[in-house]
């Protein structure tokens, strides 16, 4: 992937080498792996995090040695493809007669506290709408080469592209009627609504890969191969196998690998925005 020339985001906070900790936290260890599910890879934390009583004290903030070696080109890289996005988005909604709200980037490592709750490292990066903004601790981008075999630049480009689509979602209102009707419908439905909010994700993702490649050429031998093989490394059921053993189609929230490589690649194809409408397909 072509970034090196390519201009800084203003909307990258660093909290790297802040440690957070946290007073006891109700709901037990069937909540945590509630959350460690929900979180991976980009679910909205406060469906469930919203959920869990708190008690004890607040939430505390304590600065630790320094930031984590060997990851400036790393953070510059997040950097460069968060202002692609966001040139890109601009223009899409531009072009819509709309106005894009930037979102902002928060680095960290270890954990970090969201207005959408706790979060740890290992839940992933994730989206949170109640302030806009994405999270990621760096370090998931060894996870992503070493535990889902699937390396390259442009693969790291796509988990930053796909956290934006939920960003681009919450704008849009989509996430919010999403959350409504998942309320209201039994629990198969409501990861059926889960898996179409990914996959719309992974459309948008693919849909920034064909605008910013149009505009600023970004794209390299190789690349939308890395993007296509990181959506395929984190289907609902490759994870299960690795996991369980077994694939359970009824609890999906993220879509299949099929589903979430043909819908990045129905975004990067067409470029059309109509296109990533997966709510209004019988079989996403």
């Amino acid at each position: 992937m072509r970034w090196r020339e390519g201009r800084r985001s203003d909307n990258v906070e660093d909290r790297r080498g802040m440690t957070v900790s946290r007073g006891f936290v109700g709901g037990g260890i069937g909540t945590i792996v509630l959350v460690l599910v929900a979180l991976y890879f980009g679910v909205d934390p406060s469906v469930i995090l919203n959920q869990m009583p708190t008690t004890g004290s607040p939430p505390s903030v304590e600065q630790s040695a320094g930031k984590p070696s060997g990851q400036d080109e790393l953070a510059e890289f997040v950097s460069v493809v968060l202002a692609d996005t966001e040139d890109t988005w601009r223009e899409v909604f531009r072009q819509g007669g709309q106005t894009y709200r930037e979102p902002k980037l928060v680095l960290f490592s270890g954990a970090v506290q969201s207005a959408c709750g706790f979060a740890q490292a290992a839940m992933g990066p994730f989206y949170c709408p109640l302030d806009g903004t994405v999270y990621i601790d760096l370090i998931f981008y060894r996870d992503l080469k070493e535990r889902f075999k699937a390396p390259g630049d442009f693969a790291q480009a796509y988990v930053i592209a796909h956290e934006v689509g939920h960003h681009v979602q919450n704008q849009l209102g989509i996430m919010q009627k999403v959350q409504d009707m998942r309320s209201r419908v039994d629990e198969v439905r409501a990861n059926d609504l889960s898996v179409r909010t990914e996959l719309q994700a992974d459309c948008f993702s693919g849909l920034w890969a064909h605008h910013a490649n149009k505009a600023r050429q970004i794209l390299e031998s190789g690349d939308i191969e890395e993007a296509l093989n990181a959506a395929s490394s984190i289907g609902d059921d490759r994870i299960q196998k690795q996991t369980r053993g077994h694939v359970v189609p009824d609890s999906f929230t993220h879509g299949s690998s099929e589903q979430r490589v043909r819908w990045f690649k129905r975004g990067i194809e067409t470029g059309d925005f109509a296109q990533c409408n997966s709510f209004n397909v019988r079989n996403p």
